[in-house]
């Protein structure tokens, strides 16, 4: 799985130095690729991780279930935690929009 997750999402060099935003370096194209590759690595790993649940479980769809678990299994402590309730809280205010 390759994605471009900040460059496509419209991240660019300068962005930071529009009028009115705090006096901050803007972020350098280097730091921008680093993200991004730690991005398709977590997102890699967690398909990963929750494809094999889904196995182990004899079923043949990733559910959400699956994807908690793998966020849980692969981040520690209360990372994991943390990023399965602002996931879950992200998901709840996209499909309160729609």
């Amino acid at each position: 799985m390759h994605f471009m997750l900040f460059q496509d999402a419209g991240f660019k060099r300068g962005d930071s130095e529009r009028p009115g935003a705090n006096s901050k370096p803007p972020v350098s194209q280097a730091t921008v690729s680093v993200l991004d590759s730690f991005v398709k690595d977590m997102l890699d790993r967690i398909a990963s991780e929750a494809s094999r649940l889904a196995r182990q479980n004899n079923r043949v769809t990733i559910t959400s279930r699956e994807i908690q678990t793998a966020v849980r299994l692969l981040l520690p402590g209360e990372i994991g935690k943390h990023a399965v309730y602002e996931a879950t809280r992200a998901v709840g205010r996209s499909h309160h929009r729609q």
